[in-house]
């Protein structure tokens, strides 16, 4: 959970390059307000992609939105508790996510100290700021991935380049009219080597 209202600004400098994800509709088959374990299914070839990523000295940073929590659907411990199956199915892919963030609020229908206007809810970028803090990441030199405008929103807001999946919502946030994102692929798999070749394209040395 991030609860962060410091103010922090999207900054260079970190030594650490990250690529931070939306969890359902991007690593995830979407379901919505997703709990239980046995109902969570990745998406094909999203632990490949987060194996790649990682391979090439990207750290994984998972950020969602969880509003389940504020809407009393299911609690922290349930969110936790799916990260952590998450964690143990990567791990037959001999991979992992580096971290979670997430965000249990929600303005308008969350009820007692879930019900605010917080800084770490997606479009805002304050999952990602916190991350960045953590882990010493250069968000300038970072990706967001999503299916969402918020996704988008959120990853641009914090200084990264923002990548929509075509998974989830993605198909039709990108038939809509909201923030316009710097990539677009079909999903994670698709996105993961487009960041990589990017990369490798920007780490080559000048004759």
């Amino acid at each position: 959970m991030m609860t962060d209202k410091s103010g922090r600004r999207p900054v260079a400098g970190g030594r650490r390059r990250a690529v931070f994800l939306d969890r359902d509709g991007t690593i995830n088959v979407e379901r919505d307000y997703l709990y239980r374990p046995e109902e969570f299914t990745f998406i094909s070839g999203a632990p490949e992609a987060i194996r790649a990523l990682k391979v090439a000295g990207f750290l994984v940073v998972v950020v969602t939105n969880q509003s389940g929590v504020a809407r009393g659907y299911f609690g922290p411990a349930e969110v936790e508790q799916l990260h952590a199956h998450i964690q143990s199915e990567l791990a037959t892919f001999d991979t992992a996510i580096d971290a979670f963030y997430y965000c249990p609020h929600h303005p308008q229908a969350g009820h007692g100290s879930y019900r605010v206007d917080c800084d770490c809810r997606k479009g805002r970028p304050g999952m990602l700021l916190q991350a960045a803090h953590d882990y010493d990441i250069d968000l300038t030199r970072s990706y967001m991935v999503g299916d969402k405008d918020a996704d988008i929103e959120a990853g641009r807001s914090a200084g990264c380049t923002s990548v929509l999946v075509l998974t989830g919502y993605g198909a039709e946030t990108a038939l809509g009219s909201g923030t316009s994102p710097d990539i677009v692929c079909a999903d994670l798999n698709a996105a993961a080597m487009v960041i990589l070749d990017l990369d490798q394209v920007n780490t080559v040395s000048p004759k």
